[in-house]
């Protein structure tokens, strides 16, 4: 809790980057890349987005990676490519994932810089060109953009994850002003240099926290623009979100383990940035487990030692008492924040044995789309 107060108070004395491009005839040529699987809910109106923005349209091309998709995917694609001269279709026949398939579409991409984004995330006017502007500035190497949850309702946990979203933002912004060490772009919508672009492992997941960290473990700058508005419909459907945080999860342990050496990092604000913003994190569950365990042993050394367990134990009932009540449709936000905190450590640390485990496959089902 400390840590995002004390970075959004410091990052208030500072300001962001203003070395910016100005002129359309300035702003380089971009790839917009994409891997879909069955997204023909979408699709259509992600593609129309795009080449619907403020960037010059002639420097603007769009791949698109079709992982098997089963449903119109490919259609809707093909027909919009009629109407799209920069838009390209590359369809996968057997399922390759998500980092597959952008490492190949990057591959391909033949601009000086790419816009990896999702099916689901859709464009503003002003999201590209806010945040290819910051490349003037040659130290800048990765800009995030920022993504807003565009369906909201009290009865799913589309609310929970808005709020933890827009936290997440702010940190985020905070981060690349004080220092460019933004620990994370969202996957949904980033921009990057293309020479900066590393291919992520196989069975890997959280493919944009790998490519967000190997940018700076090379030394670059990764920013976040809060002008680079975008709109995705986050999941309410607490299954589908769980689930998802559970593959998310387990891209952490991954990255963790591959990036331990950036916790010793000489560059400023990068390792307290990855430590209190990431890996503290990570870690929670375990201090929970850690803090309720201790608390029994000490449970008959005092007055408070007794009282601090109830209220440990209180807590960790609120998560059933939050599903009862939300079955008789009664909703309290408090209640929801509190069963969505457990939610997450609980994904976290399922997620931390499955990375024990290992990862076979990183292949991904999306999200159910408009819940």
């Amino acid at each position: 809790m400390l840590y995002p107060l004390l970075i959004q108070w410091l990052a208030k004395r500072k300001s962001p980057n203003q070395l910016v491009f100005e002129t359309e005839k300035d702003f380089p040529e971009v790839t917009v890349i994409l891997a879909a699987h069955n997204e023909e809910k979408v699709i259509r109106q992600k593609i129309e987005s795009t080449f619907r923005c403020s960037y010059p349209q002639e420097k603007i091309k769009m791949l698109i990676g079709s992982d098997a998709s089963t449903d119109q995917t490919n259609m809707i694609v093909s027909e919009l490519q009629q109407k799209y001269n920069g838009l390209r279709l590359k369809a996968f026949e057997k399922r390759t994932g998500k980092a597959g398939i952008i490492n190949q579409l990057a591959t391909e991409a033949d601009t000086p810089v790419l816009i990896l984004t999702d099916a689901n995330v859709i464009f503003t006017e002003k999201t590209i060109i806010e945040m290819v502007k910051h490349f003037k500035n040659e130290e800048i190497k990765l800009v995030g953009g920022n993504i807003v949850n565009s369906h909201n309702s009290i009865e799913g946990i589309s609310i929970q994850e808005e709020k933890y979203i827009s936290r997440e933002n702010r940190i985020k912004y905070a981060e690349g002003v004080l220092w460019g060490t933004m620990a994370g772009a969202f996957g949904g919508c980033y921009a990057i240099r293309k020479e900066y672009f590393s291919p992520v492992p196989p069975r890997f997941f959280m493919d944009d926290f790998y490519i967000t960290m190997n940018v700076l473990e090379k030394g670059g700058k990764a920013v976040m623009e809060l002008k680079a508005l975008c709109f995705e419909d986050v999941s309410n459907k607490p299954s589908e979100e769980f689930r998802r945080k559970i593959r998310i999860s387990i891209g952490n342990y991954q990255n963790l383990l591959r990036y331990k050496k950036l916790i010793f990092s000489s560059k400023p604000g990068l390792s307290f940035s990855f430590i209190s913003h990431k890996i503290l994190r990570w870690l929670g569950p375990f201090f929970l487990i850690l803090a309720f365990v201790s608390n029994i042993f000490l449970f008959q050394r005092s007055l408070f030692y007794q009282l601090t367990f109830y209220v440990q134990l209180g807590l960790l009932l609120i998560p059933l008492l939050d599903t009862f009540l939300r079955s008789i449709k009664v909703h309290l936000t408090l209640l929801r924040l509190i069963s969505h905190f457990y939610f997450m450590n609980m994904a976290l640390l399922i997620g931390f044995f499955r990375f024990l485990k290992g990862v076979e496959s990183n292949i991904w089902q999306p999200t159910q789309r408009f819940q």
